[in-house]
Parts: structure tokens; sequence; C-alpha cells
């Protein structure tokens, strides 16, 4: 079940390649979470010392939640993987050019998970090629349910 996604990402990166990860939350962004209070629209996912961590996700904090602490919305958070996968993640990202965006977070199993894409920046040409593409397959979709 998808909490938030970021569809900008698809607009603005060719996603090469997508991995599921956990994230080290604390317990009043969870209830935040839960309440639908995120959003990944500015966010992205750099690596600092072979860990993985995401950087200008929102949480909006709910105001009963969080009584006894001060909460930082944009703090940075851990994003947990398998040391291999950010082993292969480091290798391409430091040699091959990819970057490394937040695209949808979900829960699986009761926990919270985040999809992390690697991808290649789209030029603007190719952003108007897809905008194409898109307008192409809806007007071919309303011809065919017209007839």
């Amino acid at each position: 079940m998808s909490i938030a996604q970021n569809k900008k990402a698809f607009h603005d990166y060719f996603i090469e390649e997508k991995y599921e990860a956990g994230i080290v939350l604390e317990g009043w962004e969870v209830k935040a979470i839960r309440a639908g209070r995120v959003q990944l629209k500015e966010a992205y996912v750099i690596i600092r010392n072979g860990e993985l961590y995401l950087i200008g996700s929102h949480l909006s904090p709910l105001p009963t939640a969080s009584t006894h602490i001060n909460p930082d919305p944009v703090r940075t958070r851990k994003l947990l993987l398998h040391a291999e996968e950010i082993n292969r993640l480091i290798g391409k990202v430091e040699r091959a050019g990819y970057t490394l965006v937040p695209l949808d977070m979900h829960y699986k199993a009761g926990r919270i998970k985040v999809e992390i894409g690697l991808a290649k920046g789209k030029k603007q040409y190719d952003k108007r090629e897809t905008e194409k593409r898109k307008e192409w397959e809806r007007a071919k979709q309303r011809l065919l349910r017209a007839r």
C-alpha cells in the first residue's frame, strides 16, 4: 500500500533500477506517516561513509504526537540496505554518473519502506518527448473508446 509517491522523479529522470530500502524513523515520524503527512517531492538520496541517507523529505509533525520534543520535519534519515547492494550503488553513482532518488514510500509487512531508483537525468528535449508520447497514448485511447 503506497503512502507517498514522487511523480516528479519520473518526469525528471530515466529510472534504470529500483531498490527497496528500510528507513530509520522516530516515533513521531511513524505517526505522521500513518496520518499521510509525508512529502517526497524535493527529496534525494546521498551516499556518505558507505551508508545511504534520505535528504529533503518533509514529514509534518502531528501536534498531538510530538509534544515533548522539538521535531525537525526535514531531518536527514538513514536508509537500510544490504552491504552488497550499497556497494553496487556506490560504484554506479560514483563512476557512471547516476543519481539516487526516492520514488515511493509504502508499507510492507507492517514496516515502512522507501523505494529508491537509480536514475539518469533527462534533458529538456527528453522531457518534451515523453510528454508527447503520453499525450498520444491518451488520444489513442480516446479514439479507441469512441469507436
